[in-house]
């Protein structure tokens, strides 16, 4: 699988196996760290060419690698990186588990481990993107810019710099965390998951509703753009969110008045999202909110991952909340970060919601409109997620 690939969300079933530890994991865990590399070691070799063991084996062994990523020692951090990138046998998890796999060892390793420790992984330099042991650093790197470490260390920097030069999509990120980012993975209480209007009201500044909206909503022209819509809808079908998000982009004949952006205007774009408004309790509205709401939402929908989906971890969670962000404001990729954040500013952002048929108003229904500086361009995202099996969906 291409490191640009985001890795979707696994079915319930299929995740609820994995996590459930076995008869086999306790046993293991009791062997200390070295007993658990040398058990992990024989599995891997006993397993190879096995298709039937092979799956079973490899979440094994994943396991192993995970808690190794998680137990403090240097030992430990040569154990389970040895394991994902050298020893699990090739093949023997589907592309998205073995990505899942990867990124939650990463993750581990850099929540656990000195950084001292860490630097050994990084003494040779890569020569390509491909293949497990690259891209175990390439998200090590990026789950340490999120904590701002790593930065001034030769052998980082130099991993770091070779990445770039070859491309990896992780590489051309910042190597610390960015003002706007402030909000990535942290919680904090009270700003959970908005699921009212009371609760939308009371944490963002309604945008009024106008006759001058609605009139200049009817003259929108539909601007489908089908790689656009994917960079944005990017974060949510990483994450698994239940339904396929709605990425809509639209054009004006004039310039729209910061006024007249509001729910009056999105009620007469055609969007699915919408459709049906008015006919269940409730009415919809919009508010005002800002870029970092916005980027945190992007970044929490694979980060967090659907009720039913599998989180994808902070470095690549991150690169798709970017993408879509840059989607959404129409930026080429080639544009500066910090410029990004510069022109963020000078769009108008709203945050809506709708009481239709196409929200699952379950676990998370999250929807926003942004309407560029010239105020002849609009972008929509909605997303909804639900804790029903897809099955049932249909």
């Amino acid at each position: 699988m291409s490191p640009n690939e985001e890795t979707p969300g696994d079915r319930p079933s299929d995740r609820h196996r994995r996590e459930r530890p076995g008869p086999e994991s306790q046993h293991l865990a009791e062997l200390g760290p070295e007993g658990m590399y040398e058990a992990a070691e024989r599995l891997c070799r006993t397993a190879a060419g096995d298709g039937a063991r092979g799956a079973s084996v490899a979440r094994t062994v994943g396991r192993i690698a995970e808690t190794l990523a998680d137990t403090r020692s240097r030992d430990c951090v040569m154990f389970a990186a040895d394991l994902v990138s050298r020893l699990l046998p090739e093949g023997a998890m589907s592309p998205g588990e073995s990505d899942r796999l990867l990124r939650s060892v990463a993750a581990k390793l850099v929540k656990a481990q000195h950084l001292r420790d860490l630097e050994p992984l990084f003494g040779e330099l890569p020569d390509g993107v491909l293949g497990p042991a690259v891209e175990l650093r390439a998200c090590l790197l990026g789950e340490l810019a999120l904590i701002g470490s790593g930065t001034g260390r030769r052998s980082l920097d130099a991993y770091a710099e070779k990445l770039r030069e070859l491309g990896h999509p992780l590489a051309r990120l910042p190597r610390t965390r960015l003002d706007i980012e402030h909000r990535f993975t942290v919680r904090v209480r009270g700003l959970g998951s908005i699921k009212t209007a009371k609760q939308l009201r009371s944490r963002f500044p309604e945008a009024p509703s106008t006759d001058g909206g609605a009139v200049a909503g009817r003259g929108a022209g539909d601007a489908r753009d089908e790689g656009r819509a994917n960079a944005t809808a990017r974060p949510f079908r990483a994450g698994g969110w239940a339904r396929e998000p709605e990425a809509r982009f639209f054009t004006l004949a004039s310039p729209l008045s910061p006024d007249d952006f509001g729910i009056a205007f999105l009620k007469e774009l055609p969007l699915g999202c919408l459709e049906g408004e008015g006919s269940r309790r409730g009415s919809a509205l919009a508010c005002a909110t800002t870029p970092d709401d916005v980027l945190n939402e992007l970044f929490s929908a694979s980060y967090v991952g659907g009720v039913n989906g599998h989180g994808q971890g902070a470095a690549y969670a991150r690169l798709y909340a970017w993408e879509s962000l840059y989607a959404l404001m129409g930026l080429p990729a080639e544009v500066p970060f910090l410029e990004a954040v510069r022109r963020a500013a000078d769009h108008r952002w709203l945050r809506f919601m709708a009481f239709t048929d196409w929200f699952h108003h379950d676990t998370s229904d999250v929807a926003f409109a942004v309407l560029d500086p010239t105020r002849t361009r609009v972008a929509v995202l909605a997303a909804t997620d639900t804790d029903v099996d897809r099955d049932v969906l249909g």
